[in-house]
């Protein structure tokens, strides 16, 4: 960071500590850097996501306000990005088996900020992918394929039960691709979205600006292909497009929740093309590989873990995919008062977990109060229809179901019509966004949750 730039953030740092807690301060404010100040744009650098969520939510207004004073700067605008936290190399315990050791010893994170590839996730790298025998297959080959795309496996066809981390692997994919070559065209979408642009093509006789798209990529990455079972115009487009990037040596990834043959209503040509490169499993993680995960994901968060802890939550957590949920639980309530992360507190933030679940408003009872907010019917909003007004309706059914009610990306998807989780996850970022804006959906969850007492 510049020397003046230094300085300045560190008067700004200096203002604001004996205005916040200790832990705030420490978990949030210290690990941040003032990264440019172009005009009236200021960059901040956080070592994670949620604590770029934690910044934007409760301390934007205030660093904007020392920050104007300091610079004699007005209207200024912040810009909070994510990247990764400097590991210092540590001695290698002899005892350590290579499962815990990855992240410090194996690997260094490649992607050092976040929102540069639409829909991808710049903290899933490979750096924080735990491997274990149950992924380690899987792992390496799309490691292979981030390194020689178009010339290693292709398609790369990665398979396996929900919450096990084919998407990670996915995003890794595409953020090794990115770091390398920003120039090269990656597409990273879901199978649900693809089928929307193809039907809005075909709606609107507009093709040729669907398929231009789609065939000039040099990574096309497609999340859940199994949706697209049964849609016949939708497998002929991809079947085509398939057959062109492959002539280009252009790379496909694809994943599923099954191999391609089990695979119902999927033309057999399209099958065998799939079926033409590498088929990979992932198969549901152990304790010790949940374990393992949930260490590295406190690290990314700036946390050391008690082993305890970590072993705790590996124990309770239903799926790979709930493990971040009741770490970022246990985080909040340690930064929140102040506390060390200990297995007392862990056992008490689970049991105020369970007793959530226990007392919750059913699911069903959320979509009617909706349904009855928008003045639409639960048919529509679980149905294919994408007019403004119910993607709206869903996106903030999404929201609230995962926020309000604790749901997984999976129960929320099985609620709407059996949308896919990287659909949901999609819903639930651009409701939060929405939220931090202070835009006109604030409104509307206010008005939601009134009527079911949230």
């Amino acid at each position: 960071m510049d020397t003046d730039l230094s300085t300045l953030w560190n008067k700004i740092l200096a203002e604001i500590k004996p205005q916040v807690s200790d832990g705030s301060f420490g978990t949030v404010l210290k690990p941040t850097q003032l990264l440019s100040l172009d005009g009236a744009v200021a960059t901040i650098a956080a070592p994670s996501p949620i604590i770029v969520n934690l910044l934007n939510d409760r301390f934007a207004g205030d660093i904007k306000k020392l920050l104007g004073k300091q610079t004699n700067k007005k209207n200024l605008s912040l810009v909070f990005v994510s990247r990764a936290s400097a590991i210092s190399p540590k001695k290698k315990n002899k005892d350590e088996s290579p499962l815990f050791q990855q992240e410090s010893e194996q690997k260094t994170d490649t992607v050092p900020f976040a929102g540069h590839l639409p829909r991808v996730r710049a903290d899933f790298t490979f750096s924080n992918f735990a491997v274990s025998g149950s992924n380690q297959l899987a792992a390496v080959s799309a490691e292979t394929v981030a390194k020689n795309i178009g010339k290693s496996y292709n398609p790369l066809f990665i398979y396996g039960p929900v919450g096990v981390g084919k998407t990670h692997l996915m995003h890794a994919i595409a953020n090794e691709v990115y770091f390398k070559n920003p120039n090269r065209k990656i597409i990273y979408i879901t199978s649900e979205e693809f089928t929307n642009e193809v039907v809005e093509a075909i709606r609107h006789n507009d093709t040729a600006k669907m398929k231009r798209r789609f065939r000039s990529a040099q990574l096309l990455l497609i999340d859940d292909i199994q949706f697209i079972e049964g849609k016949e115009k939708v497998q002929e487009e991809l079947f085509h497009t398939f057959n062109i990037l492959v002539d280009e040596s252009s790379q496909i990834v694809l994943s599923s929740d099954r191999p391609p043959q089990e695979i119902k209503k999927l033309e057999k040509r399209l099958s065998s093309r799939f079926a033409g490169g590498l088929s990979v499993d992932i198969g549901i993680p152990d304790f010790e590989l949940k374990t393992a995960i949930i260490l590295i994901k406190a690290k990314k968060y700036g946390h050391e873990l008690p082993s305890d802890v970590a072993q705790l939550l590996a124990e309770n957590a239903e799926d790979t995919r709930s493990l971040e949920g009741l770490l970022l639980r246990i985080i909040t309530e340690a930064t929140t008062s102040n506390k060390e992360i200990s297995l007392e507190l862990a056992k008490k933030t689970l049991s105020a977990n369970v007793a959530e679940k226990n007392n919750r408003i059913h699911p069903d009872d959320v979509i009617n109060y909706i349904c009855e907010y928008y003045r639409i019917k639960p048919t529509q909003l679980k149905g294919p229809k994408r007019d403004a007004s119910l993607v709206k309706a869903r996106h903030v059914t999404m929201y609230i179901l995962k926020n309000d009610l604790k749901l997984t990306l999976k129960d929320i998807g099985g609620l709407l019509g059996g949308r896919d989780h990287t659909t949901i996850m999609h819903g639930v970022d651009k409701i939060t966004n929405g939220v931090k804006n202070k835009t006109e959906v604030v409104g509307d969850i206010m008005g939601i949750t009134k009527l079911f007492g949230g």
